[in-house]
Protein backbone atom coordinates (compact mmCIF):
# COMPACT_ATOMS: atom_id res chain seq x y z
CA UNK A 1 0.00 0.00 0.00
CA UNK A 2 1.56 3.50 -0.83
CA UNK A 3 2.56 5.81 2.00
CA UNK A 4 -0.32 7.80 3.54
CA UNK A 5 -3.21 5.59 1.73
CA UNK A 6 -4.84 5.08 5.07
CA UNK A 7 -4.01 9.13 6.84
CA UNK A 8 -6.81 11.81 6.24
CA UNK A 9 -6.78 13.43 2.34
CA UNK A 10 -8.13 16.55 3.93
CA UNK A 11 -5.09 18.74 2.83
CA UNK A 12 -5.13 17.56 -0.04
CA UNK A 13 -6.77 19.08 -3.22
CA UNK A 14 -8.12 16.42 -4.86
CA UNK A 15 -9.89 18.32 -7.80
CA UNK A 16 -6.60 19.65 -8.23
CA UNK A 17 -5.35 16.17 -8.67
CA UNK A 18 -8.20 14.99 -11.47
CA UNK A 19 -7.30 18.11 -13.51
CA UNK A 20 -3.80 18.06 -13.47
CA UNK A 21 -3.48 16.19 -16.87
CA UNK A 22 -5.66 19.09 -18.32
CA UNK A 23 -2.37 21.49 -18.51
CA UNK A 24 -1.09 19.26 -21.11
CA UNK A 25 -1.13 17.91 -24.41
CA UNK A 26 -0.27 14.08 -24.38
CA UNK A 27 1.30 14.52 -27.34
CA UNK A 28 4.58 16.93 -27.78
CA UNK A 29 3.60 18.28 -31.30
CA UNK A 30 -0.07 19.09 -30.11
CA UNK A 31 1.42 21.11 -27.60
CA UNK A 32 0.60 24.69 -27.92
CA UNK A 33 2.52 27.86 -26.50
CA UNK A 34 -1.28 28.57 -25.28
CA UNK A 35 -1.27 25.08 -23.38
CA UNK A 36 2.49 26.64 -22.20
CA UNK A 37 1.33 30.08 -20.81
CA UNK A 38 -1.66 28.46 -19.59
CA UNK A 39 0.84 26.32 -16.96
CA UNK A 40 2.86 29.39 -16.52
CA UNK A 41 0.37 31.61 -15.10
CA UNK A 42 -1.74 29.05 -13.58
CA UNK A 43 1.50 27.38 -11.82
CA UNK A 44 0.67 26.83 -8.06
CA UNK A 45 -2.47 24.53 -9.47
CA UNK A 46 0.29 22.69 -11.77
CA UNK A 47 2.38 22.27 -8.75
CA UNK A 48 -0.12 21.51 -6.10
CA UNK A 49 -2.18 18.83 -8.22
CA UNK A 50 1.56 17.20 -9.27
CA UNK A 51 2.55 16.95 -5.59
CA UNK A 52 -1.07 16.69 -4.16
CA UNK A 53 -1.29 12.79 -6.15
CA UNK A 54 2.32 12.44 -6.86
CA UNK A 55 3.45 12.80 -3.08
CA UNK A 56 2.34 9.28 -1.52
CA UNK A 57 4.40 7.61 -4.87
CA UNK A 58 7.24 9.68 -4.09
CA UNK A 59 7.80 8.25 -1.09
CA UNK A 60 7.16 4.73 -1.97
CA UNK A 61 9.54 4.96 -5.13
CA UNK A 62 12.16 7.04 -3.98
CA UNK A 63 11.97 8.07 -0.19
CA UNK A 64 11.55 11.38 1.55
CA UNK A 65 14.33 13.10 -0.47
CA UNK A 66 12.94 14.06 -4.31
CA UNK A 67 16.02 14.37 -5.86
CA UNK A 68 18.82 12.78 -7.60
CA UNK A 69 22.26 12.55 -7.42
CA UNK A 70 25.48 10.81 -8.47
CA UNK A 71 26.44 7.34 -7.79
CA UNK A 72 29.90 5.69 -7.22
CA UNK A 73 30.57 1.77 -7.20
CA UNK A 74 28.97 0.60 -4.77
CA UNK A 75 27.39 3.21 -3.08
CA UNK A 76 24.27 2.37 -1.39
CA UNK A 77 21.61 4.88 -2.90
CA UNK A 78 20.23 6.47 0.14
CA UNK A 79 24.13 7.10 1.09
CA UNK A 80 24.55 8.60 -2.51
CA UNK A 81 21.37 10.81 -1.96
CA UNK A 82 22.84 11.87 1.77
CA UNK A 83 26.52 13.00 -0.27
CA UNK A 84 24.38 14.93 -2.65
CA UNK A 85 23.16 17.25 0.22
CA UNK A 86 26.22 17.06 1.69
CA UNK A 87 28.25 18.63 -1.06
CA UNK A 88 25.75 21.31 -1.45
CA UNK A 89 26.19 21.85 2.07
CA UNK A 90 29.66 21.80 1.41
CA UNK A 91 30.09 24.38 -1.45
CA UNK A 92 27.83 26.83 0.25
CA UNK A 93 30.40 26.77 3.13
CA UNK A 94 27.65 26.56 5.44
CA UNK A 95 28.82 27.33 8.68
CA UNK A 96 26.95 26.74 12.34
CA UNK A 97 23.67 28.53 13.63
CA UNK A 98 23.12 29.98 10.42
CA UNK A 99 19.84 30.87 9.45
CA UNK A 100 19.12 28.99 5.95
CA UNK A 101 16.01 29.12 3.80
CA UNK A 102 14.83 25.59 1.53
CA UNK A 103 13.03 26.59 -1.47
CA UNK A 104 10.36 23.93 -2.10
CA UNK A 105 11.86 21.45 0.70
CA UNK A 106 8.95 18.76 -0.59
CA UNK A 107 8.61 16.47 2.88
CA UNK A 108 11.87 17.72 4.21
CA UNK A 109 14.22 15.36 3.90
CA UNK A 110 17.13 17.40 2.70
CA UNK A 111 16.34 20.09 5.33
CA UNK A 112 16.69 17.15 8.06
CA UNK A 113 20.04 15.81 6.68
CA UNK A 114 21.50 19.34 5.95
CA UNK A 115 20.57 20.10 9.44
CA UNK A 116 22.08 17.42 11.08
CA UNK A 117 25.64 18.04 8.54
CA UNK A 118 26.01 21.54 8.87
CA UNK A 119 24.33 22.52 12.29
CA UNK A 120 22.46 25.33 10.51
CA UNK A 121 18.71 26.35 11.29
CA UNK A 122 16.53 25.59 8.35
CA UNK A 123 13.32 27.33 7.26
CA UNK A 124 11.25 25.09 4.95
CA UNK A 125 9.18 26.72 2.49
CA UNK A 126 6.49 24.80 0.18
CA UNK A 127 3.00 25.70 -0.99
CA UNK A 128 1.56 22.46 -0.32
CA UNK A 129 -0.58 21.73 2.65
CA UNK A 130 0.26 18.01 2.78
CA UNK A 131 3.63 18.16 1.82
CA UNK A 132 4.12 20.90 4.59
CA UNK A 133 2.19 18.37 7.21
CA UNK A 134 4.36 15.37 6.65
CA UNK A 135 7.48 17.37 6.78
CA UNK A 136 6.22 18.49 10.12
CA UNK A 137 5.62 14.60 11.45
CA UNK A 138 9.05 13.51 10.32
CA UNK A 139 10.62 16.00 11.66
CA UNK A 140 9.52 15.84 15.15
CA UNK A 141 9.99 11.90 14.84
CA UNK A 142 13.75 12.95 13.98
CA UNK A 143 13.68 15.65 17.19
CA UNK A 144 14.84 18.40 14.98
CA UNK A 145 12.18 20.48 15.36
CA UNK A 146 13.79 23.06 17.57
CA UNK A 147 16.17 23.15 14.43
CA UNK A 148 13.62 23.37 11.34
CA UNK A 149 10.30 24.92 10.70
CA UNK A 150 8.31 24.46 7.97
CA UNK A 151 5.82 27.07 6.40
CA UNK A 152 3.67 27.99 3.36
CA UNK A 153 4.28 29.95 1.00
CA UNK A 154 4.62 31.32 -2.73
CA UNK A 155 7.84 31.31 -3.58
CA UNK A 156 7.39 34.01 -6.16
CA UNK A 157 6.34 36.29 -2.78
CA UNK A 158 9.73 35.24 -0.61
CA UNK A 159 9.74 38.99 0.48
CA UNK A 160 6.29 39.73 1.66
CA UNK A 161 6.36 35.82 3.34
CA UNK A 162 9.86 36.59 5.04
CA UNK A 163 11.09 40.41 4.36
CA UNK A 164 14.05 41.27 3.13
CA UNK A 165 17.76 40.61 4.12
CA UNK A 166 16.39 37.77 6.34
CA UNK A 167 18.43 35.14 5.75
CA UNK A 168 22.02 33.96 5.77
CA UNK A 169 21.91 31.11 3.42
CA UNK A 170 19.31 29.93 0.90
CA UNK A 171 19.32 26.76 -1.37
CA UNK A 172 16.96 24.82 -3.52
CA UNK A 173 16.79 21.46 -4.55
CA UNK A 174 15.63 20.86 -7.96
CA UNK A 175 12.53 22.89 -6.92
CA UNK A 176 13.11 26.04 -8.86
CA UNK A 177 11.89 24.55 -12.20
CA UNK A 178 8.98 24.40 -11.34
CA UNK A 179 8.75 28.25 -11.69
CA UNK A 180 7.03 30.16 -13.62
CA UNK A 181 10.42 32.14 -14.61
CA UNK A 182 13.54 32.14 -13.28
CA UNK A 183 14.27 35.73 -13.47
CA UNK A 184 11.39 36.31 -10.60
CA UNK A 185 12.17 33.30 -8.56
CA UNK A 186 16.00 33.84 -7.97
CA UNK A 187 15.00 38.05 -7.55
CA UNK A 188 12.89 37.21 -4.57
CA UNK A 189 16.07 34.77 -3.46
CA UNK A 190 18.35 37.56 -4.07
CA UNK A 191 15.49 39.74 -1.61
CA UNK A 192 15.46 37.48 1.36
CA UNK A 193 19.16 37.45 1.45
CA UNK A 194 21.45 39.23 3.90
CA UNK A 195 23.74 41.16 1.70
CA UNK A 196 27.11 39.06 1.36
CA UNK A 197 24.35 35.93 1.69
CA UNK A 198 25.12 32.58 -0.48
CA UNK A 199 22.67 30.72 -3.22
CA UNK A 200 22.83 27.18 -3.76
CA UNK A 201 21.34 25.55 -6.36
CA UNK A 202 20.45 22.03 -8.02
CA UNK A 203 18.62 23.08 -10.92
CA UNK A 204 17.11 21.09 -13.48
CA UNK A 205 18.19 22.37 -17.08
CA UNK A 206 18.06 21.37 -20.59
CA UNK A 207 21.73 21.42 -21.89
CA UNK A 208 23.23 22.90 -24.20
CA UNK A 209 23.05 20.12 -26.74
CA UNK A 210 19.10 20.78 -26.59
CA UNK A 211 17.16 22.20 -29.39
CA UNK A 212 13.68 22.69 -29.06
CA UNK A 213 13.11 22.82 -32.79
CA UNK A 214 14.12 19.00 -33.32
CA UNK A 215 11.22 17.06 -33.07
CA UNK A 216 12.87 14.34 -30.28
CA UNK A 217 14.07 16.74 -28.25
CA UNK A 218 10.92 18.73 -27.95
CA UNK A 219 9.40 15.11 -27.25
CA UNK A 220 12.00 14.89 -24.38
CA UNK A 221 11.28 17.66 -22.54
CA UNK A 222 7.78 17.43 -23.08
CA UNK A 223 7.73 14.23 -21.05
CA UNK A 224 9.70 15.70 -18.35
CA UNK A 225 7.51 18.41 -17.87
CA UNK A 226 4.10 16.49 -17.89
CA UNK A 227 5.56 14.02 -15.60
CA UNK A 228 7.24 16.37 -13.04
CA UNK A 229 4.54 19.24 -12.49
CA UNK A 230 6.98 21.39 -14.50
CA UNK A 231 5.69 24.74 -16.71
CA UNK A 232 8.24 24.52 -19.38
CA UNK A 233 11.93 23.48 -19.32
CA UNK A 234 14.56 25.75 -20.01
CA UNK A 235 18.53 26.21 -20.70
CA UNK A 236 21.63 25.84 -18.31
CA UNK A 237 21.94 29.27 -20.59
CA UNK A 238 18.30 31.02 -19.55
CA UNK A 239 19.26 29.69 -15.89
CA UNK A 240 22.81 31.63 -16.26
CA UNK A 241 21.34 34.19 -17.34
CA UNK A 242 18.71 34.68 -15.14
CA UNK A 243 20.81 34.80 -12.48
CA UNK A 244 23.36 37.18 -13.52
CA UNK A 245 20.21 39.38 -14.54
CA UNK A 246 19.09 39.67 -11.08
CA UNK A 247 22.42 40.87 -10.07
CA UNK A 248 23.92 37.76 -8.58
CA UNK A 249 27.57 37.10 -8.85
CA UNK A 250 28.19 33.32 -9.69
CA UNK A 251 31.17 32.03 -7.99
CA UNK A 252 31.09 28.45 -9.05
CA UNK A 253 28.73 26.66 -11.64
CA UNK A 254 29.16 22.60 -12.74
CA UNK A 255 26.89 20.19 -14.55
CA UNK A 256 27.36 17.31 -11.73
CA UNK A 257 25.23 14.71 -14.53
CA UNK A 258 28.29 15.22 -16.62
CA UNK A 259 31.62 14.00 -14.61
CA UNK A 260 31.76 10.82 -16.92
CA UNK A 261 30.61 8.73 -14.04
CA UNK A 262 30.39 4.90 -14.56
CA UNK A 263 27.27 4.99 -12.82
CA UNK A 264 24.89 7.25 -14.65
CA UNK A 265 22.59 9.32 -12.20
CA UNK A 266 18.92 8.19 -13.92
CA UNK A 267 19.85 4.24 -12.96
CA UNK A 268 17.40 3.86 -10.63
CA UNK A 269 14.55 4.91 -13.02
CA UNK A 270 15.77 2.26 -16.03
CA UNK A 271 14.08 -0.87 -13.73
CA UNK A 272 17.54 -2.81 -14.70
CA UNK A 273 18.23 -4.56 -10.89
CA UNK A 274 21.52 -5.64 -12.48
CA UNK A 275 22.61 -2.26 -12.06
CA UNK A 276 21.76 -1.84 -8.41
CA UNK A 277 24.50 -1.20 -6.44
CA UNK A 278 23.87 -3.15 -2.96
CA UNK A 279 20.98 -5.76 -2.04
CA UNK A 280 19.31 -3.51 -0.12
CA UNK A 281 18.74 -0.92 -3.45
CA UNK A 282 17.09 -3.98 -5.37
CA UNK A 283 13.49 -3.22 -3.56
CA UNK A 284 13.43 0.08 -4.98
CA UNK A 285 15.15 -0.56 -8.79
CA UNK A 286 12.64 -3.73 -8.88
CA UNK A 287 9.79 -0.93 -8.33
CA UNK A 288 10.90 0.64 -11.35
CA UNK A 289 10.46 -2.53 -13.72
CA UNK A 290 8.02 -2.92 -15.87
CA UNK A 291 6.46 -5.94 -13.36
CA UNK A 292 6.60 -2.96 -10.66
CA UNK A 293 5.27 -0.59 -12.44
CA UNK A 294 2.03 -2.33 -13.31
CA UNK A 295 1.67 -3.76 -9.45
CA UNK A 296 1.70 -0.54 -8.29
CA UNK A 297 -0.27 1.25 -10.66
CA UNK A 298 -2.89 -1.52 -10.12
CA UNK A 299 -2.65 -1.35 -6.53
CA UNK A 300 -3.25 2.67 -6.65
CA UNK A 301 -6.24 2.18 -8.83
CA UNK A 302 -7.70 -0.27 -6.32
CA UNK A 303 -7.03 2.16 -3.63
CA UNK A 304 -8.42 5.16 -5.32
CA UNK A 305 -11.85 3.25 -6.06
CA UNK A 306 -11.81 2.34 -2.80
CA UNK A 307 -11.65 5.85 -1.86
CA UNK A 308 -8.27 5.66 0.05
CA UNK A 309 -6.14 7.89 -2.38
CA UNK A 310 -7.99 10.86 -4.23
CA UNK A 311 -9.13 10.49 -7.77
CA UNK A 312 -6.87 11.21 -10.30
CA UNK A 313 -4.06 9.73 -8.14
CA UNK A 314 -3.19 6.76 -11.00
CA UNK A 315 -2.99 9.70 -13.52
CA UNK A 316 -0.30 11.12 -11.53
CA UNK A 317 1.28 7.55 -11.82
CA UNK A 318 0.77 7.59 -15.35
CA UNK A 319 2.56 11.15 -15.55
CA UNK A 320 5.19 9.25 -13.53
CA UNK A 321 6.13 7.08 -16.13
CA UNK A 322 6.05 9.13 -18.41
CA UNK A 323 8.51 11.15 -16.66
CA UNK A 324 10.82 8.20 -15.98
CA UNK A 325 10.87 7.21 -19.92
CA UNK A 326 11.65 11.01 -20.58
CA UNK A 327 14.43 11.11 -17.73
CA UNK A 328 16.39 8.78 -18.85
CA UNK A 329 15.77 9.68 -22.32
CA UNK A 330 17.25 12.96 -21.50
CA UNK A 331 19.95 11.36 -19.60
CA UNK A 332 21.36 8.77 -22.25
CA UNK A 333 21.35 11.70 -24.80
CA UNK A 334 22.79 14.10 -22.90
CA UNK A 335 20.15 16.85 -23.55
CA UNK A 336 18.75 17.08 -19.61
CA UNK A 337 20.38 17.46 -16.39
CA UNK A 338 18.89 17.14 -12.91
CA UNK A 339 22.06 18.68 -11.22
CA UNK A 340 23.38 21.83 -12.83
CA UNK A 341 25.16 23.62 -10.04
CA UNK A 342 25.06 26.92 -9.13
CA UNK A 343 27.02 29.02 -6.78
CA UNK A 344 25.76 32.40 -6.56
CA UNK A 345 26.11 35.22 -4.00
CA UNK A 346 24.56 38.77 -3.53
CA UNK A 347 26.82 41.25 -3.48
CA UNK A 348 27.78 42.67 -0.28
CA UNK A 349 27.25 45.90 -1.22
CA UNK A 350 25.16 46.84 -4.31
Amino acid sequence: MAPGATESNDLRNKEGIANYTKFWQKDSANDTSTDMANRLSEYTSVVNGYYDGATDLYEYGWGQNFHFARYYPGEAFYQAIARHEHYLAHSMALKPKMRVLDVGCGVGGPAREIARFADVNIVGLNNNDYQIGRARKYTAKAGLENQIEFVKGDFMKLDEQFGENTFDAVYAIEATCHAPDWEGIYGQIKKVLKPGGIFGVYEWCMTDAWDPKIPEHKRIAHGIEVGDGIPEMRSIAAARSALKNVGFEIEHEEDLADRGDKIPWYYPLEGDIRKCQTLWDVAMCWRMTWFGKITTQTTVKLLEKAGLVPKGTHDVGESLKVAADALVAGGRTKLFTPMMLFIARKPAQE
